[in-house]
């Protein structure tokens, strides 16, 4: 018996030859004992002589004795050898064959589980991309113009001081200091109404979100979107399971009317500095109109203000929370679009009543850490880099947005109109309701050049608008022209067909 495993798994190793040894053999008899070639009772030979039969050092095969002797697989008796353990016991119970029964067609069965109701749907409408930098990937700044020097001058300040409790989780809330840096932050550049206290870090507006769903609905509960609306913010209220409306925009923002205000939603979420994706700004009458309306019918209100620092041709827009009095409304942010998107810090401001359970929520539900670079991201932001920064960016963006604007009109002249291009990182290109947006940026994919189809925002097709959403902050400037022609050609050529 020992020689003839020996040999049986010496002709398999042979064939096997680019993987560790240990790992081959660990394997092959693993396989063997739970197929029953090495059935309860067998014995192995001894680590010596399968060693010499395999050619491997006798370490290697004492090893993988002991995994499987700790595994339950074998046992060993000192002087008795290393013998096969009766597992099956252990091993689970085969199905009987289900029976045919009406609706259950004969694949049902061998299919096993599938996905949830909300997890086909949100299958079935996926937005994210493989590649998410260059030419013209919306929402990603220019990374390459990072202050890394001053951030790992500040970052090597606090690993040279090594305080334990910065590697542990994260406190409930976060990191004290930054939630008071971000509270003083915004209140001067934003004007958010808050302390400390009320600012929970979190690792991005998606979670964000999240949490507030989780806290404030239901499944089942209405929730209004902008039509039309980043696409993620949308899969994320269908994977919690909730009733999804999106309300039109026009130039002054969400515009609810009619049906809509007679069926009031639980929670309404809103772009309202810089609308995403067409850009425009919620005026000041749609906004008290709006905090009016979420008061009087018990309306939560979440404010996502994700890229109003970019603003070309003024100071960046008040918040809607400033001007909220009856606190309703949670304020989310982060750094994605100010620093970088991999530093995946971001934050909520949230009405006072909702500050510990903002705070428990995300500490119960995802355990954060990062503590570390959350101390660098409140002294980064206390020391004056994020201003600094920013001031840099803003005037790098300008000169790109300039350029690709340049180069549309170049190529159209006013035939396609460039809408939302006041602000932000992103500008929209319209196209006419024929064209097949979807076809054209997956087209200009495969040529490298990335563009986002306008329609793919709107969540009822009857009311999708046709265009391109395109980025250029993280496009060098000197290489627009040329990329935008690349596009500009795959457009030509759609057009053609339309």
């Amino acid at each position: 018996m020992s020689v003839a495993i020996g040999e049986w798994l010496q002709q398999w190793m042979q064939k096997r030859s680019g993987e560790p040894a240990y790992r081959q053999l660990y394997r092959l008899l693993r396989q063997a004992i739970l197929e029953g070639r090495l059935g309860p009772g067998a014995r192995l030979p001894s680590s010596r002589q399968l060693a010499a039969d395999l050619s491997v050092a006798r370490n290697t095969v004492l090893q993988v004795y002991e995994q499987l002797a700790v595994e339950g697989y074998v046992s060993a008796a000192t002087g008795r050898g290393t013998f096969v353990e009766d597992i099956s016991h252990d091993l689970p119970v085969r199905a009987r064959p289900v029976e045919h029964r009406q609706g259950a067609g004969p694949r049902a069965a061998a299919s096993g589980p599938r996905l949830s109701e909300r997890g086909r749907r949100l299958m079935s409408s996926l937005g994210y991309s493989d590649r998410q930098y260059g030419a013209f990937m919306a929402g990603v700044p220019d990374v390459s113009a990072f202050p890394a020097r001053q951030w790992m001058r500040i970052q090597n300040r606090h690993w040279r001081m090594m305080r334990p409790e910065l590697l542990s989780y994260a406190p409930s809330g976060g990191y004290p200091p930054l939630r008071q840096a971000l509270s003083e932050h915004l209140g001067a550049t934003r004007s958010v109404t808050s302390h400390a206290g009320q600012v929970v870090i979190t690792s991005g507006i998606h979670q964000a979100i999240d949490v507030a769903v989780r806290l404030l609905c239901d499944v089942g509960d209405r929730v209004w979107i902008e039509e039309p609306a980043y696409w993620g913010i949308r899969n994320l209220m269908v994977s919690q399971g909730l009733e999804v409306v999106g309300i039109p925009v026009d130039a002054q923002g969400i515009n609810p009317r009619g049906h809509d205000l007679l069926h009031p939603p639980r929670l309404i979420i809103v772009t309202p500095s810089h609308q995403y994706p067409l850009g425009m700004v919620m005026s000041l009458a749609r906004r008290r109109r709006l905090l009016e309306y979420a008061r009087q019918h018990g309306c939560w209100i979440l404010e996502d203000d994700y890229d109003s620092d970019f603003r070309y041709g003024g100071r960046p827009l008040p918040s809607l929370q400033g001007l909220d009095e009856a606190g309703l409304v949670i304020y989310a942010g982060s750094f994605s679009k100010m620093l970088f998107p991999g530093l995946r810090v971001g934050y909520v401001v949230v009405p006072e009543r909702l500050a510990g359970p903002f705070a428990s929520a995300v500490a119960e539900l995802f355990r954060e850490g990062q503590l570390i670079t959350q101390s660098v991201m409140a002294d980064f932001l206390r020391e004056g880099h994020v201003t600094s920064h920013m001031r840099k960016m803003r005037s790098r963006y300008a000169a790109r947005r300039a350029c690709l604007i340049e180069s549309v009109h170049a190529r159209y002249g006013t035939a396609l109109r460039i809408v939302g291009d006041k602000a932000g990182l992103h500008l929209v290109l319209a196209l006419p309701r024929t064209a097949d947006d979807v076809a054209i940026c997956r087209t200009a994919y495969q040529r490298g050049i990335m563009a986002r189809p306008l329609s793919s925002y709107y969540l009822l097709p009857e009311r999708a608008q046709k265009g391109l959403v395109l980025g250029y902050a993280g496009v060098p400037e000197a290489d627009i022209p040329n990329a935008f022609t690349v596009l500009a050609d795959v457009i030509d050529t759609e057009l053609r067909k339309s």
